[in-house]
């Protein structure tokens, strides 16, 4: 039990200082003590409540497994979410045949908030920037919208300072992603207020960005489902947004049935 501690509290620590935080920063998000999460840290024994509440904190999924070390894998090193990263690859592709810039999992830090963009696509003499939050389930939709509501928050006025945009982006196009399956349609639907209200706006912006074009000015949040099984260039529809919703039926049944669909098509 103290070895598989001291794995934990080793990946919490990595993690925490690949994103630079300090431990009272991601105590404070945790809701624990800095004593307490630097007792972790160090291998020392916690609550499975407490782990989920860093891993949670750090915008991270915990998953348990049982492994038999005696067994080696022959797989090779394969996505920890393939489906999230086919999500990824198929919209870095589209963007990058316009010959915009495109950066993955791209941090940002504004004070305390600290996170990444799943995908950011910038035009500087344009002053236009896309960000992507891709998701492939809601299992928990509060963390969604505040991990989502801190990025469209501070991310832009980052990634401009840092790029040197000096007067700011003219456009600023935010989207959540959402995998195009039954399971993900079930839960917007039922909390079709909830997402209206964090991603109010029509998906006019993202339709240029995914048509090889601009928008001119001003800032969106728009929903949409995208199918990362589709041709890159093919005729067959990539993406829905939500007012399509209630006609639409799923790509994809779950997640499962997605990552099987792109082990058929050879992309995971």
């Amino acid at each position: 039990m103290r070895q598989l501690a001291g794995g934990i509290g080793a990946a919490i620590r990595d993690e925490r200082r690949r994103r630079r935080w300090t431990l009272r920063e991601l105590a404070t998000q945790a809701g624990l003590s800095v004593s307490h999460l630097h007792e972790v840290e160090a291998g020392g024994p916690a609550s499975l409540l407490t782990y989920a509440r860093i891993t949670q904190a750090l915008g991270l999924r915990t998953e348990w497994q049982l492994v038999d070390p005696r067994r080696k894998d022959s797989g090779g090193r394969r996505d920890a979410d393939p489906v999230h990263a086919a999500m990824g690859e198929l919209e870095a592709t589209r963007l990058r045949a316009f010959g915009r810039r495109v950066a993955i999992d791209e941090p940002y830090q504004h004070y305390q908030f600290a996170g990444r963009g799943d995908l950011v696509a910038w035009n500087v003499d344009d002053r236009a920037l896309l960000h992507l939050e891709n998701r492939t389930a809601f299992p928990d939709l509060q963390a969604a919208y505040g991990s989502y509501n801190a990025k469209r928050a501070y991310l832009g006025t980052e990634l401009a300072a840092r790029l040197g945009v000096r007067r700011g982006w003219r456009s600023e196009t935010h989207a959540m992603v959402g995998l195009w399956s039954g399971e993900v349609m079930h839960s917007i639907r039922l909390r079709q207020e909830s997402f209206a209200s964090v991603c109010p706006d029509p998906v006019d912006g993202f339709a240029a960005w995914w048509a090889g074009q601009l928008p001119q000015s001003g800032t969106s949040s728009t929903l949409l489902l995208l199918d990362p099984t589709a041709p890159p260039g093919g005729q067959r529809r990539t993406w829905i947004d939500r007012d399509a919703l209630p006609a639409a039926k799923p790509r994809f049944r779950d997640y499962r049935e997605a990552a099987e669909a792109l082990r058929a098509v050879g992309r995971a």
